[in-house]
């Protein structure tokens, strides 16, 4: 069984380049094909793994770069990656991994961690909702084109996994998928958290500094509350964030995981503004015992517990409204309950979302797949 991994781009440290960590752990030999990899930019432990890029990266060394050539060249280079040798391409994908080169025989499995929002949700960028006349007309034709070929690209993919059923209900949509569709949550590696009862000093927020992401929105509710806060993270939104931040605000980037564990271990909880479809910075703040005060819309739904009558048997609090007043409120609530939140309990419901089990989820379906697929090739000769 010859498997082959397939990710979009190793260019950032976010959620879906963690799964793609995890199906290497569950697949140590399976080498990983992607449009473009920095090393210093992703995680560290994809320098033990055995990386196949396309053309583009002689060009794109940053994310940026690489999504300004993304369309045509990312598209054209991501086709050109030739995985046909394998029985089996397991792709982690949000838009191009479904492009790559297979074989007609190859079971391929496309695990989705979000649409293609350029193309299916265009709304969710600043460069297009801020666009008008001439400029607005370009970006639509290239959408246009773009969800063509995505729509085209995902047809050949055999079965789909997603993070989430609301997730699936998009693919079914989006993809017009007739066949059931399996959810497996995401993973967080709980061994990398752990649970310190010192004082905590600060409000915390881990994230691409993108525009869907609001994290303008924590800036504006804690330059009013004067709370310290501290931002871990990169984006093209980077410097105007930063510059609309006061004093009590302080930015992060590169950190160790060691660095990363004991910042998560060390806030008094965890912001979380945006709409995700999943999310897993929320759990990795739980898997170090830490409240979570969020949008109540979306991934944690499913992955959080929400207060009720007892902080002590929940993770996270939720605000309704994307809006400063929500936030500062939701803030201000939580100061009155914070010390009744359980730490013990927050770890204990993160360990239910460790990488153990997705591995062995993962593992399972493809197992599973493959001798399916064997099994109707014997009976075709027959």
């Amino acid at each position: 069984m010859r498997i082959a991994i397939v990710h979009d781009s190793l260019m950032c440290r976010g959620g879906a380049e963690q799964v793609t960590l995890s199906f290497h752990r569950a697949f140590p030999k399976a080498p990983i094909y992607t449009l473009c990899y920095q090393p210093e930019l992703t995680f560290p432990e994809f320098k033990q793994c055995d990386i196949h890029t396309s053309q583009l990266q002689r060009f794109a060394k940053t994310d940026a770069i690489m999504k300004r050539l993304y369309f045509p060249f990312g598209i054209i280079a991501m086709h050109q990656l030739d995985v046909t040798q394998y029985d089996i391409v397991l792709i982690s994908s949000t838009h191009c991994g479904k492009y790559i080169k297979v074989s007609k025989k190859a079971i391929v499995i496309n695990y989705s961690h979000a649409a293609f929002r350029l193309v299916w949700e265009p709304e969710s960028y600043a460069q297009y909702v801020n666009s008008r006349s001439i400029k607005r007309k370009v970006f639509d034709l290239v959408i246009a084109k773009l969800r063509s070929i995505d729509f085209k690209a995902a047809q050949r993919t055999d079965y789909f996994i997603c993070n989430t059923e609301r997730m699936a209900n998009q693919v079914r949509g989006y993809y017009k998928v007739k066949k059931s569709i399996e959810v497996i949550y995401p993973p967080v590696n709980t061994a990398n958290f752990y649970v310190d009862n010192g004082p905590k000093r600060y409000f915390l927020v881990v994230s691409r500094l993108e525009y869907y992401k609001r994290i303008d929105l924590v800036v504006e509710a804690f330059n009013q509350l004067g709370y310290s806060l501290v931002i871990i993270g990169k984006g093209v939104q980077a410097d105007e964030i930063k510059a609309k931040a006061n004093n009590n605000i302080i930015f992060k980037s590169g950190l160790s995981k060691e660095e990363l564990a004991e910042i998560y271990a060390g806030c008094r909880a965890f912001i979380f503004p945006q709409y995700e479809d999943y999310g897993i910075t929320p759990l990795e703040a739980n898997a170090a015992g830490r409240p979570v005060i969020a949008y109540g819309q979306g991934g944690v739904l499913t992955t959080q517990i929400p207060v009720s009558d007892n902080p002590a048997e929940a993770t996270a609090l939720f605000f309704e409204q994307q809006t400063v007043e929500d936030l500062v409120n939701a803030v201000i609530k939580f100061e009155q309950i914070e010390h009744r939140f359980d730490p013990n309990f927050i770890r204990n419901h993160a360990e239910a979302f460790d990488e153990d089990v997705f591995i062995n989820k993962i593992r399972q379906f493809v197992k599973e797949k493959y001798q399916q697929d064997r099994k109707q090739q014997t009976e075709i000769i027959r």
